[in-house]
């Protein structure tokens, strides 16, 4: 890496001057710029193109004027194209003002008031989003108009009017949030067998990753927060001591093979298990889940996201058990009703099983510790069921 790219060179979404040359973008006018790929959050960008030096180019030189023309023929014509030009140039100058200035005040309070990085971001990446269809953000009349008049499924629009109404209240803008129609969706609920061949497909770091969250439920920044002192190898326990979402800490039981898999992870990312960069560890794993549909024809493995882990582990949860709190407390929320929405019910009747059995205290056992429940006594055995 040369030094003009460290000193001169960031990449313009996470910071990092860790960076790839990513060949040359070729310009209308025969000129080219350098592409870059950003080796922390994988962002493809370009170099901003340089100011134009050649004073021939400029707009009042002579070679600018290819046509002799009378100005009383074209005023009206020329009038409109130089108001036009005007405006745009006034409503780019406010968008990119507001970008600039008013974003990232607005970013940096969040970050005061003790906001996850993932959720500035994502509440960033909306507010930018009503920038570019013409809004302008400290003008409630504006993004109304703009939600209005723009094509948005009532998800897409129920997001953009969240994060206005998040903009208003901490800038200190008065607005009554608008109604949406939007009903929230059941979760998606995989198979196991689904999630297991997920994690298979992975390399070692990703693939501890998934079941870490597999086994435990907590959120993807919870665990990308975890520490190696959260771990307890002789207890079999994970604590959960960076809590996202004013949710409780928690220490909660894991299976001997997650414990296995993390104390064989190297310690590349200090005092962290993980990469505590979310980001970068979202675009690993989709990376790995789109290969993976695609090799599989399985398209149900594109809805899996790090959150469905969370579903998965409260719904199983709660079939196994029917104890509601028992639940709360593993997903460490505070309110019930924010539990009742990861616990639908769904059939498993028709569900298959792997069956095994036991007639000693330590095969019972070792059932158990794999996953295994118990069913029955038949014939002086013990008959065992995990679902597939």
């Amino acid at each position: 890496m040369t030094e003009h790219m460290q000193t001169e060179v960031i990449c313009p979404q996470c910071g990092s001057n860790r960076l790839y040359k990513d060949g040359l973008r070729y310009l209308a006018d025969g000129t080219s710029i350098q592409r870059w790929l950003c080796r922390e959050c994988y962002l493809r960008f370009t170099e901003k193109k340089p100011l134009q030096e050649n004073k021939d180019w400029g707009i009042n030189s002579s070679s600018a004027l290819r046509f002799e023309r009378q100005v009383c023929e074209l005023l009206t014509e020329e009038s409109k194209n130089l108001n036009a030009a005007a405006n745009q140039q006034v409503a780019a100058g406010e968008v990119s003002q507001t970008k600039s200035g008013t974003l990232l005040e607005y970013a940096w309070k969040l970050k005061k008031r003790g906001l996850a990085e993932v959720t500035i971001a994502h509440r960033t990446r909306l507010l930018e989003q009503l920038l570019r269809k013409g809004a302008i953000l400290s003008d409630p009349d504006s993004v109304e108009t703009v939600l209005a008049t723009e094509e948005l499924t009532p998800a897409k629009k129920s997001l953009l009017v969240a994060a206005y109404a998040s903009f208003t209240k901490t800038m200190g803008i008065s607005w009554a949030p608008i109604r949406t129609k939007y009903q929230p969706k059941q979760p998606f609920i995989p198979l196991e067998s689904e999630l297991d061949q997920l994690i298979a497909s992975c390399r070692r770091k990703t693939a501890t990753f998934l079941q870490v969250l597999k086994d435990t439920g907590a959120r993807s920044g919870e665990v990308c927060k975890l520490k190696w002192t959260d771990v307890n190898e002789k207890a079999n326990t994970i604590s959960i001591n960076n809590p996202e979402k004013n949710s409780n800490a928690r220490t909660l039981k894991v299976s001997s093979k997650t414990i296995a898999m993390i104390t064989a992870l190297p310690k590349t990312h200090g005092e962290y298990v993980f990469n505590p960069r979310l980001l970068t560890v979202e675009n690993t794993f989709r990376t790995y889940r789109n290969r993976l549909a695609a090799t599989l024809q399985n398209p149900r493995l594109k809805q899996i996201h790090f959150h469905t882990f969370r579903h998965w582990k409260a719904t199983m949860e709660y079939s196994k058990t029917k104890n509601i709190l028992h639940v709360m407390k593993l997903l460490g929320h505070k309110n019930i009703q924010n539990t009742l929405t990861y616990t639908q019910l769904i059939d498993f009747e028709n569900e298959e099983y792997h069956s095994a059995t036991a007639d000693t205290v330590d095969q019972a056992k070792e059932l158990i510790e794999s996953g295994f429940e118990f069913v029955c006594d038949i014939d002086n055995m013990k008959l065992f069921r995990k679902r597939k």
